[in-house]
């Protein structure tokens, strides 16, 4: 067997690493927080998990940098693309809300 000239993880801990995740997650989810912090919160605990599996599972801590950048450009790239398409889900929130009713048309005075 070839030397791959780094030291194995121990991938027991990195295991029990992202079960605890998982649970602070559920436990997120039943927390009394607005909707958009659970949802940040969330997003955050997910994208810390997918960084775990990317850097021991899939071994990008022990490659080049470039390698690494290779796979964070997709991250930043789907960042971005949220930004640019939230103000059109809010416009399109603000035209489909029905909370607001139209008022009550005056009496036309002829």
């Amino acid at each position: 067997m070839a030397e791959t000239g780094h030291k194995h993880p121990n991938y027991m801990a990195i295991f029990w690493y992202l079960a605890i995740l998982t649970v602070v997650e559920i436990a997120v989810i039943y927390m009394p927080l607005a909707k958009f912090t659970i949802g940040v919160l969330l997003c955050a605990l997910a994208v810390t998990k997918a960084a775990l599996v990317a850097m021991y599972f899939m071994h990008l801590r022990f490659e080049a940098r470039t390698l690494g950048w290779i796979a964070v450009t997709p991250l930043a790239i789907a960042t971005l693309l949220v930004f640019v398409l939230l103000p059109d889900g809010f416009a399109v929130l603000k035209k489909t809300d029905t909370t607001q009713q139209p008022a009550a048309a005056a009496p036309a005075k002829h």
